[in-house]
């Protein structure tokens, strides 16, 4: 089943409350499923990559970080059972090979996102990470109840294969495995049996080879068959896709200040300004995106 939630402001000055406004938003999807959640943020760019890891084991993987990672135009932040390294972008596939080696899980990679996910439920899982207090732009969010793979980290969503780039979604796709294989034969490489990590590499293959958000989108439209709402964020995007038959639940709202998705109304309860918000469920097969 699953909810999705996700939140592009428009006003610079509701920045410092994004992680608030997005957890009070996850937090009531929490009964379309409570096994894992996760949230993607995307607050302040830096000059370099930051790279969100992940440890089963954080006190013991993480104690070495900032002697082996720390240091001139490095910097290390251990958030609960993540991580964040800052980079210079030159030495980034290095270090994220040496990290993997290492047995770290790398949730994902940009210049402004940022990942934390686990299993729990959405409020256990945002005070961990303290995802109230991160500001930024836009962030996508999703609470999972699992259908198609096990109940772990690697799991749950967002699901992320290219810099400043992820996905969340609701659904089920039927070619994903036949897609891996054609993404693999492009050097595309998924970590998960997850579909939802097929979609994103999709969309971030796409990307990659220049297509834009919108039309990297459109492309799932005639590419990926099954059913699925996909939420997706970029460094300056926001954007949403539903399949032609569009069973899954959906529901968008905006205003001056923002754009709002989530799987139910409920969700916008506490958004400033929802009364006034144009409010419209997403057409199916239909691609809608912002971008600052």
């Amino acid at each position: 089943m699953c909810g999705i939630v996700g939140l592009f402001l428009k006003k610079t000055e509701l920045r410092p409350r994004l992680g608030d406004m997005l957890t009070d938003m996850l937090v009531t999807m929490t009964d379309r499923g409570p096994d894992s959640a996760g949230i993607a943020i995307y607050g302040d760019e830096v000059d370099g990559l930051k790279i969100t890891v992940q440890s089963d084991t954080p006190a013991e993987d993480f104690a070495t970080l900032e002697a082996e990672f720390g240091g001139a135009g490095r910097t290390v932040r251990v958030v609960d059972t993540h991580a964040v390294l800052t980079v210079p972008r030159a030495e980034a596939a290095d270090v994220a090979a040496r990290l993997e080696a290492r047995g770290l899980r790398i949730m994902g990679a940009g210049a402004s996102m940022e990942i934390f996910k686990e299993v729990g439920r959405p409020e256990e899982v945002a005070a961990r990470f303290g995802i109230r207090a991160m500001g930024g732009s836009h962030g996508i969010g999703h609470t999972r109840m699992a259908t198609e793979s096990a109940v772990t980290t690697l799991g749950a969503h967002p699901f992320s294969t290219g810099d400043d780039q992820c996905l969340v979604h609701n659904g089920s796709l039927s070619n994903h495995n036949q897609m891996r294989r054609k993404l693999a034969g492009k050097g595309v490489f998924t970590r998960t049996e997850n579909d939802t990590e097929v979609g994103a590499a999709y969309i971030s293959s796409r990307i990659a080879e220049g297509a834009t958000l919108g039309e990297a989108l459109e492309g799932t439209l005639r590419d990926l068959d099954g059913f699925f709402t996909f939420v997706t964020g970029t460094r300056t995007g926001f954007g949403v896709v539903r399949d032609p038959i569009a069973c899954k639940p959906a529901v968008m709202a905006e205003t001056e200040d923002y754009v709002a998705f989530a799987s139910e109304y409920r969700a916008f309860a506490d958004l400033p300004g929802i009364g006034a918000a144009r409010v419209w469920e997403p057409e199916p097969a239909t691609v809608y995106f912002w971008e600052r």
